[in-house]
């Protein structure tokens, strides 16, 4: 395998020397970033709300959701130790502070969370999920009267294209609805060949 795939390999779970290279490429490269900040922005969040990221990586949308918190408090799950490891380094200030928790854990992590959130979202984690139905009744079984669910998706690799992205935005949409989401809708984030959308779902 070359350096190149051994390291676009990482980005489902990444671990070891590679795995912490691939969180620098999410933590730097700008695709990424704006991703993370768009988000955020359109989460809408208040001071005191309860946020979930599920596949937190190395912890950019969850830096911007601290920045907005006050009561609040924001909580990353990963499976990846690597990336919790790197969202704490960037994280600290606030995890001291009470606003920001890691958990090391898949999605069955949740089933140990017994508080509710205002708002759950997630970040190009959708196409690992093997279940997107079962992972939606989770994030809706978790999330407090008004809530909503954001997942956000951009396709990568060789030619992606916008087709990639709606095709996945539909499967998203299926899966919420599924899962008893409603006033599903679907937003462009930035517009490209292969633009960046967010489902979104209310419970």
């Amino acid at each position: 395998m070359s350096f190149r795939n051994g390291l676009v390999a990482q980005f489902r779970q990444p671990a070891g020397r590679l795995g912490r290279i691939a969180g620098f490429v999410m933590a730097h490269r700008p695709s990424n970033r704006l991703r993370n900040r768009r988000t955020v922005e359109l989460m809408k969040l208040q001071p005191q709300m309860n946020v979930l990221e599920i596949g937190c990586g190395p912890g950019l949308a969850l830096l911007h959701c601290a920045r907005l918190l006050r009561s609040g408090r924001a909580v990353g799950i990963d499976h990846s130790a690597v990336m919790i490891e790197q969202a704490a380094a960037r994280l600290r200030t606030d995890i001291e502070a009470g606003r920001v928790e890691l958990i090391e854990g898949g999605l069955p992590a949740l089933e140990n969370l017994s508080h509710c959130f205002d708002r759950i979202y997630s970040l190009n984690v959708v196409q690992f999920l093997p279940d997107l139905e079962e992972a939606f009744a989770l994030c809706h079984g978790h999330l407090a009267p008004g809530g909503a669910c954001y997942s956000t998706y951009q396709p990568r690799g060789k030619n992606p294209s916008r087709d990639d992205a709606i095709a996945k935005a539909r499967q998203i949409e299926a899966a919420m609805t599924q899962a008893g989401f409603n006033c599903i809708e679907t937003i462009e984030l930035f517009p490209g060949k292969a633009p960046a959308l967010c489902v979104t779902g209310a419970a």
